[in-house]
Order: C-alpha cells, then sequence, then structure tokens
C-alpha cells in the first residue's frame, strides 16, 4: 500500500521539478519557476528513501517504470498531447518490468 502512494508522489514531484526547468529553459518563464522546481526535486529524491527495500538501486529501478507512465499522463494531461498506442504499450511493459522487479521472488 505504501508504495502505492510513494511512487505516484515521487514522480509527480520530480516531473513538476523538472518541469520548472523547462519552462524556464525553454518557455522563458521567469527564474522565479526554478525555486518550486527546487522544492519539488527534494521531495522527489526524500521521497524514494522511503521505499520499504533494503537496495537504493531496486527502488530506483522500480521506480523507473512508474515514472515513465507518469511521463504519459503529464503528457495527457499538462501538455495536452495524448499519448499513441505505443507510449500505452512501452508504459505498459515499463511497468510490469517494475513490478517484477519490486515483487520478483527472491532466495
Amino acid at each position: 500500500m505504501k508504495l502505492l502512494l510513494i511512487y505516484p508522489l515521487a514522480a509527480l514531484a520530480e516531473i513538476a521539478g523538472c518541469f520548472a526547468f523547462w519552462a524556464w529553459l525553454k518557455l522563458d518563464r521567469a527564474p522565479l519557476w526554478l525555486a518550486p522546481g527546487v522544492v519539488c526535486l527534494i521531495a522527489f529524491a526524500w521521497l524514494l528513501t522511503l521505499v520499504p527495500t533494503e537496495a537504493a538501486g531496486r527502488a530506483f529501478a522500480a521506480y523507473g517504470g512508474v515514472y515513465i507512465c507518469a511521463s504519459l499522463v503529464w503528457m495527457a494531461v499538462v501538455e495536452k498531447t495524448l499519448p499513441d498506442r505505443w507510449d500505452l504499450i512501452g508504459g505498459a511493459v515499463c511497468l510490469a518490468g517494475a513490478a517484477l522487479i519490486l515483487f520478483g521472488p527472491r532466495g
């Protein structure tokens, strides 16, 4: 249950933080956009430390699949660009890979 909150929140924080920098550099927004961007990126890093695993690399690797799917949602909701079928298939494959990394049997 905890992962169902941590990973999506981390993805939102990372995407929002990166988008703030994107907006400043690519969309000519004011440098003030950087302050909330930095706060979001700090929140992202902190949230990933809450993942209940002994290996940071495993937490980061599994997060990658969630991040990809969250990026597609961001693209649709914020950027108003609908993902195509290849985006959706790719996202599903990545999410399945994340689940294998997190929940695969370990001996």
